[in-house]
């Protein structure tokens, strides 16, 4: 009990030195202050467990310690005591944080009983803390989260596929974690020593994809003005990943069926041909096989890429790993914004746990870090979710319940969520709670326009 540290702040010397010897007596380790500001200036320099505050104090209001106290240190239990007990300035003081409220004269027996009280309650949520971090290791591989059967499923593919040489296709919506899995897969592999490149092909036009993946001499066009390596040069000995490998045009799907045939290719404005050791994983948010129906995604090529097929599950249909995805970025944003938040509130988790998560696990992360960001108790109450979930313009799961494909649903909530704003993508993203590109991706996934959404309502 003397790692259990109590800090008494009280203008009378007898209160303050009979409580010390009580307390010391019990077993705990105190330190007091005559008046409210040294036991600020105690509250800035120390972390305590517990602070019994006076609310009549010569300098500073005892409720105004209080509150300060609550921000310096979110975790502490403030017990607020006085002589002149009122319901108002009870209750005040249990709005503004306050554990209890206790009257003198007072029984040490009684406050060693509530002090024990506390002690419990702070011993159980550290446990609590502990066992779900260690839950969230037990289902942790390389970096990902989940204890659904679908997610056991991807662990072992990894697991299977890693060791060799294979190419691999990942398949899945935006968000669902697809470069995790891709370094993961590389981090098991025989060439863990090597690179691991990634490459988004859908963010560049064709010449400068080109550049990109297989670099140019000096001079091949405008603005090329030294030889630079492309990526797959420097994945040499490693991994290259591709992804958003359907977005690719035609001439580029030509030369990267090279590369994975012939393990060579030519520089943009070349002429050598350079050979490369390299382990190409591709990754795809959109239906392939339909692209090659249509005559936009070529079939040897893909039939090159698919050789091992990894599917991901939408965060939607694994909810039973959302707790601990929760936990794991609760905890890794607590570190990057210096917090000590212990946990969501139930009705928190259970929103969470409604919603339908377009943006999948990157859209849970991006809530986490935002509620993280504000909050300003040690938990998270709805109050620190993002707009979205307060303004109720989230796609709950009663929405859904309509016997009818989850895909028309979203597509007729993101018509009339883009209709009610004028199209205005950033407001809409905002709203929906997911990024642009991710919006972007729904909007020509459903070829939607302006027009269509417009005479649909």
């Amino acid at each position: 009990m003397e790692n259990f540290r109590i800090l008494v702040i009280d203008d009378e010397e007898i209160v303050r030195e009979s409580l010390s010897d009580w307390l010391k007596k019990f077993g705990y380790y105190v330190e007091v202050a005559e008046n409210g500001t040294k036991g600020l200036e105690k509250v800035r320099a120390q972390s305590w467990n517990i602070m019994l505050v006076d609310l009549k104090l010569p300098d500073v209001n005892g409720l105004e310690i209080l509150r300060e106290a609550r921000k310096i240190q979110e975790q502490a239990v403030v017990i607020i005591i006085t002589a002149y007990a009122t319901v108002d300035t009870a209750i005040q003081a249990m709005k503004d944080g306050a554990y209890d409220y206790i009257v003198k004269p007072f029984d040490p027996d009684e406050i060693n009983l509530v002090i024990k009280k506390i002690m419990d309650h702070q011993k159980l949520v550290e446990e609590n803390i502990f066992l779900r971090r260690e839950l969230t290791k037990r289902y942790t591989f390389q970096d990902i989260i989940g204890k659904s059967p679908a997610m056991q499923k991807v662990f072992e593919l990894i697991k299977t596929v890693g060791p060799t040489k294979s190419t691999v296709l990942i398949q899945g919506e935006s968000g669902t974690g697809k470069e995790l899995v891709a370094r993961a897969i590389h981090q098991i592999s025989p060439r863990n020593q090597g690179p691991f490149v990634a490459v988004s092909s859908g963010a560049l036009t064709e010449t400068l994809l080109e550049s990109e993946l297989f670099g140019h001499e000096k001079g091949a066009f405008t603005g090329a003005i030294a030889q630079k390596k492309g990526k797959f040069e420097l994945a040499d000995g490693g991994t290259i990943f591709l992804d958003e490998i359907s977005d690719i045009s035609p001439k580029t799907q030509a030369d990267l069926l090279r590369v994975l045939q012939e393990r060579e290719f030519t520089r943009v404005g070349g002429q050598a041909s350079i050979k490369v050791d390299v382990r190409v994983i591709a990754a795809t948010n959109k239906d392939l096989p339909k692209l090659m129906g249509e005559g936009k995604f070529r079939e040897d090529l893909y039939y090159r890429l698919n050789v091992i097929a990894i599917p991901l599950p939408l965060l939607r249909e694994r909810r039973e790993d959302i707790p601990l995805l929760c936990d794991h970025f609760l905890h890794k944003y607590n570190i990057e914004n210096n917090k000590k938040i212990q946990r969501l509130s139930e009705d928190a988790l259970r929103i969470l746990m409604e919603y339908h998560w377009p943006g999948n696990v990157r859209e849970l992360e991006h809530t986490i870090e935002h509620a993280v960001t504000i909050e300003k108790s040690n938990i998270i109450t709805p109050e620190s979710l993002p707009p979205a979930f307060q303004k109720g313009e989230t796609i709950p799961l009663t929405y859904l319940a309509e016997d009818r494909p989850l895909e028309e649903v979203e597509k007729e909530y993101i018509q009339r969520t883009l209709n009610k704003h004028q199209w205005n993508i950033q407001k809409v993203a905002t709203i929906l709670n997911i990024d642009r590109g991710t919006l972007y991706n729904k909007i020509k996934k459903y070829d939607l326009s302006e027009k269509q959404v417009r005479s649909s309502e």
